[in-house]
């Protein structure tokens, strides 16, 4: 067998373990997501029980993005939705796009590692939970499916993204040709009309009764789309209908008029296999809307898909944070919704076009593009900038015959310049492009010039961000020690790590500070709040405490840091603890304000916090007193000083949370501290998502001079 046999005979078992899947599960909906190479994306590999086209918004989902399918596979684990509303809640993104009543659930295709996902679709009659014999097929069908795709990948066959995924009609079987006479002969003998739409709402058959009311013969209607074939219904509401009873598979009733003034209802009747439809002449006229005169169109109107898209996208670009994620978004969602094989993005800089993002081209072409004047007239950016008018170019020869030198420097066929334009300020330029001729509908053009601007707000707003997080990261980096001191017979590691939400900032700190040849100072502390702010005061504690330390005793080091902080008279509190290590004394000193105690490790893995009685934060009162507390410094002694950020967890005890890490510092392994703190940031589960910025300082000492 070839290569492409073999490949083909590996998507036919896949197909087949889907469709049984839904079929087991009884749902009317199924489709599988793969993981892309990189595991950044899941991608549509293959759809059951309804048309490509309603899936566009989904043909490529984020693994970090709020989808049923990226929880799954994100989680590992089932994601059960039950109703539209609970839709609503926890996937607004989602329910925007999927305005229909239904149920669904989305699990993880798992074996050696995660493959991807199932997402299963019910209508919404089904009962809203589900049993545990349920998950149980489910997961069951998920780990036959894994075991096909890792056969596959045995034969050297890694599964690849594909521009679109593979369709599967979930109808029976072709009827014998006596019964479908009787039921057309039938269908015929019921008062007013009836036809039959396949699940992509093609008409496949109409009755004499449908074809006079709908004042078409048969031949004309067949094969055809309703809203295409018939004026009148060319409206998004009546494609909407369809498009609920498809997804819902719930019956569906609206009323429309055929001009001039006969009134009909249409009520469908949905099922894996196609949809029946029911046309009587409506019994009273709806209630109407005050007319409005109306000229032949030579518009055609936004189809629903394209409706449901756009908001799908409108609200993905709401949740974008940086330059980069807005590349990724357009990059992975609007190219292959609008079937383009071709991106450039770029962002006005000093006059310039600077290129920030692209996919389908090579870097000399790019290199090419990079840099170009806002006013260039090599390109129709220059033009659709200045004009704020998008331009689309069909042919090579509609762009060679204005712009002769553009078309063979991209290589491509077609083009969509989107001028990207915030308050009639240019923010930038995105080029759609195209490995063939391409013509773009008068949908396309609405649909893409109204993408523009919500693009150009997401660039604008990202650029802000970038800006402002660049500025925090570098203030936060200037602040905190570029490199901490060398001290014979003393190993020593430090770790900053930002919230994971915010402004990357934050206000804890560390510093370790030589006193002389035989002592050392560790000092770590914790500013109130995560901003700017926080860290500008970071720094003046920072200093403070640095200039201070030659008092000696750590009592006297925090008194006279706490009464400058008085005189500043700031809002914001701080949190600090000064350990001093003499190593001619072999004595540990400490004081806290108001600072978690230190975990110290001895010899032998005896770990355990050390009691020292903390005094009041730093700035609060100037005759505050701050106790002293002294142990042992023994060689092999490892003291680990941290801020509230590793410990403080919602719903988790405080010292429930320091006894897990004393825990998990007696069983680490100290051999390498930095290493070490990557255990302890892990096991304590603050490597992920972040409320609170966390400074560690690990010392150890070797007991040598």
């Amino acid at each position: 067998m070839t290569s492409a046999g073999a490949g083909a005979a590996d998507a036919e078992a896949l197909d087949a373990a889907l469709a049984d899947t839904v079929r087991r599960t009884g749902a009317s909906i199924g489709a599988l997501y793969l993981l892309t190479p990189d595991e950044q994306q899941l991608f549509l590999d293959v759809l059951y029980g309804a048309p490509a086209d309603f899936a566009a918004p989904w043909v490529r989902v984020p693994v970090a993005g709020p989808a049923p399918v990226a929880d799954a596979v994100r989680e590992d684990r089932v994601v059960w939705v039950a109703r539209q509303e609970e839709m609503a809640r926890r996937y607004p993104r989602t329910a925007m796009a999927l305005p229909y009543p239904l149920a669904l659930a989305a699990a993880p295709v798992t074996g050696v590692r995660p493959w991807g996902a199932v997402l299963l679709m019910w209508p919404a009659t089904r009962p809203p939970y589900m049993t545990q014999r349920e998950r149980g097929h489910i997961m069951s069908s998920c780990g036959r499916l894994a075991r096909l795709i890792e056969e596959a990948v045995g034969r050297g066959r890694s599964p690849a993204p594909h521009d679109l995924p593979r369709t599967l009609p979930a109808g029976a079987g072709p009827r014998a040709a006596g019964p479908a006479l009787a039921a057309a002969d039938f269908v015929e003998r019921l008062p007013g009309g009836g036809c039959a739409l396949d699940l992509e709402g093609h008409f496949t058959y109409l009755s004499a009764g449908a074809c006079e009311l709908l004042g078409r013969d048969a031949d004309q209607l067949l094969g055809t789309l309703p809203w295409q074939s018939l004026r009148w219904l060319d409206d998004p509401m009546y494609e909407d209908r369809y498009r609920a009873a498809v997804i819902s598979r719930e019956p569906v009733v609206f009323t429309a008029c055929r001009p001039p003034d006969r009134w009909l209802d249409f009520h469908l009747y949905p099922d894996s296999s196609g949809i029946s439809v029911r046309i009587v002449p409506s019994g009273t006229r709806p209630p109407t809307s005050p007319a409005v005169p109306r000229t032949a169109r030579t518009v055609a109107p936004t189809r629903a898909g394209r409706l449901y898209q756009l908001m799908h996208l409108a609200a993905a670009l709401t949740e974008v944070v940086g330059v980069q994620d807005v590349i990724n978004l357009v990059a992975d969602q609007i190219v292959p919704a609008f079937n383009a094989q071709g991106l450039v993005l770029s962002a006005a800089d000093a006059g310039r076009l600077r290129v920030t993002g692209y996919c389908g081209y090579d870097p000399h072409t790019i290199e090419r593009l990079d840099g170009l004047p806002l006013d260039t007239a090599f390109t129709p950016a220059g033009q659709a900038l200045s004009s704020g008018i998008p331009a689309f170019f069909s042919h090579p020869e509609e762009m060679r015959r204005i712009y002769p030198e553009a078309s063979l420097v991209s290589g491509k066929q077609a083009w969509a310049f989107l001028p990207l334009i915030v308050s009639s300020r240019p923010v930038g330029c995105c080029i759609l492009s195209y490995d063939q001729p391409h013509e773009f509908t008068a949908e396309d053009r609405a649909v893409l010039t109204s993408l523009a601007g919500l693009i150009a707000q997401a660039l604008d707003r990202a650029r802000l961000y970038d800006t402002k997080h660049d500025l925090a990261h570098h203030l936060q980096q200037a602040l905190l020690p570029r490199a901490l001191p060398t001290v014979p017979g003393l190993r020593i590691a430090a770790r900053y790590l930002p919230a994971t939400r915010g402004m990357d900032i934050g206000g804890d700190f560390y510093d370790l500070i030589p006193l002389g040849d035989t002592a050392v100072a560790a000092v770590i502390g914790d500013v109130q709040g995560h901003d700017a702010a926080a860290a500008a005061l970071m720094g003046q504690v920072r200093t403070a405490v640095h200039a201070h330390s030659t008092l000696g005793t750590p009592d006297r080091v925090l008194s006279a840091t706490n009464r400058l902080l008085t005189d500043l008279g700031h809002d914001l509190f701080t949190s600090c603890l000064y350990a001093r290590l003499d190593f001619a004394a072999r004595r540990l000193t400490l004081a806290s304000a108001g600072h978690p105690p230190p975990v110290v490790r001895l010899p032998g893995r005896d770990t355990r916090p050390l009691a020292v009685p903390p005094g009041p934060l730093l700035g609060i009162d100037a005759d505050a007193v701050f106790p002293v507390t002294e142990v042992s410094l023994v060689p092999g002694l490892t003291l680990a000083c941290y801020t509230d950020g590793l410990i403080e967890t919602p719903g988790v005890d405080l010292d429930e949370s320091i006894a897990a890490l004393v825990r998990h510092l007696a069983e680490a392994d100290d051999r390498d501290l930095n290493a070490l703190i990557d255990t302890l940031v892990g096991a304590m589960g603050t490597n992920r998502q972040r409320t609170d910025d966390i400074a560690l300082l690990v010392l150890q000492h070797l007991g040598r001079p």
